[in-house]
């Protein structure tokens, strides 16, 4: 019979040692692991998430669209601007009848026109949508990005000093919240145009689009400044901030490495919830004729033509209906996407 004290010693005995086995393999398996950053760990649960690629998919497939708007419409022949109806170039291949309407299904539906055509005139659906993406998104994008900028400055900056800073800014954010702000728009827009340009005069679409990135900008960055000054006056009492202050870090660095880093998550699915919304107020503005005006395209000024067209042609709103129900349907499900990778316990 062998001995315990031979038992420990021999080779045979430590290898079926279930303890010092699984010891070995974890000595072994720690040489392999590779730390990962937070960025990378988001991004591999992001990858999981199914309907989050998805949606990313069908985001990025617009912009693509509204950035190759020209080259679309140049594939189809056409173009926004063209009054293919009352055009007599076009007078061999009618595609309006006597009362203004489209000729054939589903609003001219054809090989020439692919969404259709407009009653009255007759242009085409498929490039204005296409010029009307471009026009609405690009614009909502540099809205955003403003927004977005302005509102983590004044946040970082009132909650990271506090006192007095923080009360001025605080005043400040309440007084621009204060404004109604889709009354305030429709009121506003006119007035900043007024200004600048003769009201016997054309407003050139330039300057229109300028004063809504203003309007839009003034109004739009109080929301993003609340949700920045909330989180960093949770974070600037971590231990982490405390210590780079007690190892003499400047203010700047404090925030540049320590704070900015801990807010990427909610200001990234802030700007997802952002876009959408703002999409939607240009729209809006357009829709009510204080944004864009004819014959620049847009998502607005489309679904403002459609409410005139809606007895006489349904089929006019449908692709630019359905491609705004898409689209913003895709972006809110991907900021829910994003906001379950940063924060894996809210995971649906």
């Amino acid at each position: 019979m062998t001995s315990p004290t031979k038992a420990e010693g021999s080779g045979s005995a430590v290898a079926l040692d279930p303890e010092l086995e699984a010891t070995s393999e974890v000595a072994k398996g720690e040489q392999k692991l590779e730390g990962r950053s937070p960025g990378q760990l988001m991004w591999q649960r992001f990858k999981r998430d199914r309907t989050g690629m998805v949606c990313a998919a069908v985001v990025i497939f617009f912009f693509v669209a509204a950035l190759a708007a020209p080259l679309l419409t140049k594939l189809s022949g056409t173009d926004p601007y063209t009054l293919y109806g009352q055009d007599p170039t076009y007078a061999d291949k009618p595609i309006l009848d006597e009362f203004g309407l489209p000729l054939g299904y589903f609003g001219g539906v054809s090989g020439s026109h692919w969404f259709g055509v407009e009653p009255q005139y007759g242009r085409d659906l498929f490039a204005m949508l296409m010029y009307g993406m471009r026009t609405s998104l690009f614009m909502a994008l540099g809205v955003t990005v403003l927004l977005m900028v302005t509102g983590i400055f004044v946040g970082l900056v009132g909650g990271y000093f506090g006192g007095k800073v923080d009360y001025w800014l605080g005043r400040a954010t309440d007084f621009f919240l204060s404004f109604p702000s889709q009354l305030f728009f429709i009121a506003f827009m006119p007035v900043v145009t007024a200004f600048f340009v003769d009201p016997q005069e054309e407003t050139p679409t330039y300057f229109r689009a300028l004063a809504i990135l203003i309007v839009l900008w003034v109004l739009g960055w109080m929301g993003m400044s609340r949700l920045v000054r909330s989180t960093v006056l949770s974070l600037r009492e971590r231990e982490f901030v405390e210590a780079a202050k007690v190892a003499g870090a400047s203010p700047w660095r404090i925030v540049r490495k320590e704070i900015l880093p801990n807010i990427v998550s909610p200001i990234l699915v802030q700007f997802t919830y952002q876009l959408p919304s703002t999409i939607l107020t240009i729209a809006f503005l357009s829709f009510a004729g204080v944004g864009f005006v004819e014959p620049t395209p847009d998502w607005g000024r489309l679904f403002a033509a459609g409410a005139q067209y809606t007895e006489q042609d349904p089929a006019f709103m449908f692709f630019p209906g359905v491609a705004l129900v898409i689209f913003i349907l895709a972006f809110n499900l991907l900021g829910d996407s994003v906001r379950d990778a940063f924060d894996p316990k809210s995971g649906r």
